[in-house]
């Protein structure tokens, strides 16, 4: 009898050492309230260009209104997941004018003012307005990051051209301007980006497919990143 006591006992040493030993340690990994996220504490407002009657750039029945928006989409999941909190001027075919406002230049003059009012409400750190070029010239190809004279302006365009430049295979640099109306109007840090050229048949019929989407909308992140983890002497400003 005691023989049988002893092997069950031993039986039970042996199942409990095994299951102490598949027992992860306490310090072995962080806890997910230790892990920072690159972007707690960010609110980014993203801001997919045109829309509704508004089809922007186009080549046929290509408009430049779809494209931005499913890169937007795809900008939108990353920054998510980076712990940033994420507002879109627009998630579908649509302008920010009412129904029924007439007149497309009357409503195009809405439509910006009502972008810059929610960057402004949304009380964002940085604002993305993504958009596509096109040109008489077929020749023109890449994408470009605009910003409005200020520091802390300039040092978000100059992340994401380094990032667009690699994806879109072009030798631009950021570009200062003080004639965009979103960049000029927003009170805060920001960016216009010219992903590619439509007109350009190569990039057009990269443009057009998901994998491409994804991969600007991914350059367009880390530069996010890269531009908020960086050490920037000045605050955010707008000269």
């Amino acid at each position: 009898m005691k023989r049988v006591t002893y092997f069950l006992l031993w039986i039970l040493a042996l199942i409990l050492l095994f299951y102490f030993l598949r027992m992860p340690l306490a310090s072995s990994e962080p806890h997910p309230s230790q892990v920072t996220m690159p972007l707690a504490g960010q609110v980014i407002v993203l801001d997919p260009g045109h829309g509704g009657v508004d089809g922007g750039a186009d080549h046929g029945d290509i408009y430049e209104k779809s494209i931005v928006l499913n890169t937007t989409l795809y900008l939108r999941d990353y920054l998510l997941g980076a712990g940033g909190e994420v507002h879109l001027t627009r998630d579908r075919d649509k302008d920010l004018a009412p129904e029924e406002m007439k007149g497309y230049s009357k409503r195009k003059a809405y439509d910006i003012r009502k972008r810059v009012d929610f960057i402004q409400e949304k009380n964002a750190d940085l604002f993305v307005s993504l958009h596509l070029n096109s040109m008489p010239n077929e020749r023109w190809k890449g994408g470009q990051a605009f910003y409005y004279p200020g520091d802390e302006n300039e040092a978000l365009a100059e992340a994401v051209q380094e990032r667009i430049r690699e994806t879109t295979e072009t030798n631009r640099s950021a570009f200062s301007t003080s004639n965009i109306y979103i960049l000029k109007r927003a009170e805060t840090t920001g960016t216009l980006v010219e992903l590619g050229f439509l007109s350009n048949s190569s990039e057009r019929e990269k443009l057009l497919t998901d994998d491409y989407q994804r991969e600007l909308a991914f350059a367009v992140y880390q530069g996010i990143i890269e531009y908020v983890q960086g050490e920037h002497e000045t605050g955010n400003q707008v000269d």
